[in-house]
């Protein structure tokens, strides 16, 4: 299976680089190329990639919007990394809110550009525990709590283990060696947070947890 991937990015020099990366990897391949969020929903129809690498600075539709039409359009979207320059960038935090899959730096390694690609293809998230934390520290005090804040209530004993653990950043056979439990027990216990949170994945749920209190960022 070859992974197609379309890259958005205002910059023709970020894309070329991005693209000759991709391009040199046997089981991956760039479909197709965009300038701004705008150009995005026609060429993810058009090409249907795996994932879409997604700047989140453009000037004219941003990739926090074009995530989130992407995701609220489609009943099989594309996975989305978005890409920053600044990991404390606000638009990163709005972009997980949204529904990305994760983001990466421009100044990312190629190999670890490669690894995330891969990561989300099946179906991991790239959660970077330090910079959710900081991001979560600087908008808790702005952010409204979200509505029946009190789903944490719904969670069992041993969900809200998981959670925090999710939280640290940790896999699920690192929870597993953590709890003393299968990882199958843990991939069940996963399941239902993201089902109990409604968040599409554990990105969302570490997000989630933080807005309403349940864990500190601090």
């Amino acid at each position: 299976m070859t992974i197609g991937v379309l890259l958005v990015d205002d910059e023709r020099l970020i894309r070329a680089g991005l693209a000759a990366i991709v391009n040199a990897e046997p089981d991956l391949t760039v479909v197709g190329e965009a300038g701004d969020g705008a150009e995005v929903p026609g060429q993810v129809s058009r090409l249907r990639p795996d994932v879409v690498l997604m700047d989140v600075r453009m000037p004219k539709l941003d990739g926090i919007q074009a995530t989130r039409h992407l995701l609220e359009s489609m009943a099989e979207p594309p996975k989305i990394i978005v890409v920053t320059t600044f990991e404390n960038d606000e638009y990163v935090y709005d972009a997980l809110k949204a529904g990305a899959h994760g983001f990466l730096l421009k100044r990312t390694r190629p190999e670890e550009i490669l690894q995330a690609i891969r990561m989300v293809v099946n179906g991991d998230t790239l959660l970077f525990p330090a910079a959710i934390r900081a991001l979560a520290a600087e908008h808790r005090a702005a952010d409204t709590p979200r509505a029946g804040a009190r789903w944490h209530e719904r969670l069992t004993e041993r969900e809200g283990d998981v959670l925090r653990l999710m939280a640290r950043g940790h896999s699920n056979a690192e929870i597993a060696a953590e709890l003393f439990v299968s990882p199958q027990t843990v991939k069940t216990h996963v399941g239902n947070v993201l089902a109990k949170l409604q968040a599409r994945d554990r990105t969302q749920a570490v997000i989630y947890a933080y807005e309403t209190g349940y864990i500190s960022p601090s």
